[in-house]
């Protein structure tokens, strides 16, 4: 028998209309998740027109890109920017940190700290709006020299792996920012040795393994599973550095770099066992760069002057094998920012500072180089003197690269962002522009979607650098000179004609006595001569007299001394702790007056608040020139207050008690400064 149709019964009117309204809704529901951004992992990835259309996009995951070279595939950048700089999408405050950015699909990540802690930030990658931020650690450093994280998040398999100055390394759900598991590889491996300057790798995420450099005993390099966290493989008792772990191929096995302390070391990936153990140096050093890799050959630059170095991988590591030496130079050193290889050609900044300074930006030049031979091609920049005053603003500087295009999009110190074509026969600059300036940054670029994200200890930003036809009409963009930023001034170079080479070094005995005996000796002959304005007045102003001239003289002596006398001998000589002697001069003399029952609001705590004011100026001062240890004399107090009584028991308020009181008052300050040098013998 034939089956029949089945005939409907047609629906009562109210009824049609609910079912009607219920079937749009799911389609609005349907429609608005296929088109919502949504959660990473979920994310349709629309194809970008800054890559070929062969190329599937996996964005910039790690700290250099795909790759681990800073390169980027992108197409379509722009030949030149227009005279007012290229579109800026956004501008964000992110707090201190040194973490650059990774970037998948409609999102990017980075670290940063403010009063509250540190942050794993996730934003919108278009609008800079924030999707979610993860709290994992307390500030680091917050009025330190390197204040915030130094660490660079890693996108893997929908997760984002970040790492802490602690040695704190974390998994987060790249969706969500939940957690997924933690752990503390320098406090577990007991990696103390080579990074006293706080924790800086970054996560190197391959083959479902999280590798670190840690540095401990038996755990030079150490391996995580992507998925629980749990260690995988551990091996060698070098101390770390601050380079990541870079995963290579050779010979069709795939290995790990690490650039550590004092050696340069390969790892098989899959085991850890330890292939290959070539020694650099003894004792303290640092690397931060990232080495170079074309099979066989493995290129390497250090600070301090070191220069560069090519070696050829063994493709075989049995009986004792080592690496081979192709060439060793004593150009392109590199420090917190790494060079590049493009085709044949290394493009890099040399720095001919021993080391990176905050306080202003880095001497040397920007070099190309051949890779195979070392032989240098151009060079940029003047690579003025230490101790020159010359100006730089035409100069790149020391700079974080992105190849793409056949060009290079650079980042300097300054804040400028610099637009070079690739050519191993000129320095070829094709636009350069101010983005984040009044601040040095040593944080690297990234390029995503043709926009550059960089940042520096204030704000990021998004800077959009592909071709103007490509810019949705849209999207709202504003000019880069609406970016909040302040003119670059090089205090350091105005204030300190001569500087300390190494940021960190105590300094010497020698050094301390040579500081004590020229600020010992400004003090006397201010307190000199100030006798002859005080022996022209009427003797009951006479101590008054002498006492506000010799202070000032005193104070200005102490202030200029730094810059004059470093000018004169050629030989840094610190004389600020004069001028902070002299602020606590008048709290001294409080005591007097209360001991004679001369009280009065203004005169017993104006003085407290004046010295109080110039120890925090003093403090910023430190910080802001680097000068590390120089703080220690903040202490001067302590043995400054004894000597002080005694000179307010036996001073009289006479002309012939001036002798009696000038000479006190050196023995004082001998006391004010050994309390400082007390304070590094304690402390150091």
């Amino acid at each position: 028998m034939n089956e029949q149709p089945v005939i409907k019964e047609p629906l009562p009117p109210a009824r049609g209309i609910l079912v009607q309204l219920c079937q749009a809704a799911w389609l609005l529901l349907i429609l608005s998740l296929l088109t919502s951004p949504g959660p990473l992992s979920a994310q349709a990835i629309v194809p970008s027109p800054f890559l070929p259309a062969d190329v599937k996009e996996a964005g910039w995951p790690a700290v250099r890109g795909l790759h681990f070279d800073a390169h980027s595939p992108e197409i379509h950048i722009a030949d030149t920017w227009p005279a007012a700089g290229p579109p800026v999408l956004w501008v964000k405050e992110l707090g201190q940190g040194y973490s650059a950015f990774v970037a998948r699909g409609n999102r990017v990540y980075t670290q940063g700290q403010n009063l509250q802690g540190q942050y794993v930030y996730c934003l919108d990658a278009r609008s800079g709006t924030e999707i979610w931020k993860y709290w994992y650690d307390w500030p680091y450093e917050l009025a330190g020299v390197y204040p915030g994280p130094r660490a660079t998040p890693t996108l893997a398999e929908g997760r984002l792996l970040f790492a802490g100055p602690s040695g704190l390394v974390g998994c987060l759900n790249a969706d969500t920012g939940k957690l997924i598991w933690s752990r503390n590889l320098v406090t577990e491996f007991k990696g103390d040795g080579g990074t006293g300057f706080g924790y800086a790798c970054s996560p190197t995420v391959v083959d479902q393994l999280v590798v670190m450099p840690v540095g401990g005993p038996g755990a030079s390099l150490v391996a995580l599973h992507l998925e629980d966290g749990k260690t995988a493989w551990q091996a060698g008792s070098q101390p770390a550095s601050y380079t990541p772990a870079m995963p290579i191929v050779r010979n069709r096995r795939k290995l790990i770099v690490g650039y550590l302390e004092n050696a340069l070391v390969l790892h098989d990936l899959k085991t850890g066992e330890l292939l290959l153990e070539h020694d650099l140096s003894e004792g303290y050093d640092e690397h931060s760069s990232w080495p170079l890799y074309r099979e066989p050959y493995l290129w390497i630059a250090a600070p301090f002057r070191s220069g560069s170095q090519l070696f050829e991988i063994p493709a075989e590591f049995e009986n004792g094998a080592t690496l081979k030496t192709i060439w060793r130079s004593r150009i392109l050193a590199n420090d917190v920012l790494s060079s590049v290889l493009v085709g044949d050609q290394i493009y890099g900044f040399d720095i001919f500072d021993q080391q990176s300074k905050t306080q202003r930006p880095s001497r040397g030049k920007f070099r190309c180089i051949d890779f195979l031979t070392g032989n240098e091609l151009w060079e940029q920049g003047s690579g003025r003197p230490e101790r020159s005053t010359n100006d730089t603003s035409d100069e790149i500087g020391q700079a974080g690269i992105i190849v793409a295009d056949d060009k290079l999009i650079l980042l300097n110190e300054r804040g400028e962002l610099i637009l070079l074509r690739i050519n191993p026969e000129e320095c070829d600059i094709l636009a350069r522009c101010s983005v984040l300036t009044g601040e040095l940054t040593w944080t690297p670029p990234i390029l995503h979607r043709g926009c550059v994200y960089v940042r520096n200890q204030s704000r990021a930003a998004c800077i959009y650098v592909g071709k103007p036809e490509l810019l949705p009409t849209q999207q709202q963009t504003l000019r880069v000179d609406e970016i909040p930023q302040e003119r670059y001034v090089d205090w350091a170079g105005q204030i300190l004609s001569v500087e300390p080479e190494y940021a960190f070094d105590l300094p010497s005995q020698a050094w301390l006595w040579n500081w004590f005996c020229w600020s010992t000796g400004l003090l006397l002959a201010s307190l000199l001569i100030a006798l002859i304005p005080a022996s022209l007045v009427r003797v009951e102003l006479r101590v008054l007299t002498w006492t506000a001239c010799y202070r000032t003289l005193a104070f200005i002596c102490g202030a200029l001394g730094t810059t004059w006398i470093s000018a004169w001998t050629g030989e840094f000589v610190f004389t600020w702790p004069l001028c902070l002697y002299i602020a606590f001069d008048p709290v001294l003399a409080v005591v007097q007056f209360r001991r004679s029952n001369q009280r009065s609001p203004w005169r017993d705590y104006l003085p407290l608040l004046i010295f109080a004011g110039i120890s925090i100026l003093y403090f910023l001062l430190c910080r802001r020139l680097s000068l590390v240890f120089e703080w220690a004399f903040l202490a001067g107090p302590i043995g400054a207050l004894p000597l002080g009584l005694l000179e307010a028991q036996l001073s009289k308020e006479k002309f012939r008690g001036i002798w009696l009181s000038a000479i006190l008052k050196l023995f004082t300050y001998a006391g004010f400064y050994g309390s400082g040098i007390v304070v590094f013998w304690l402390k150091y």
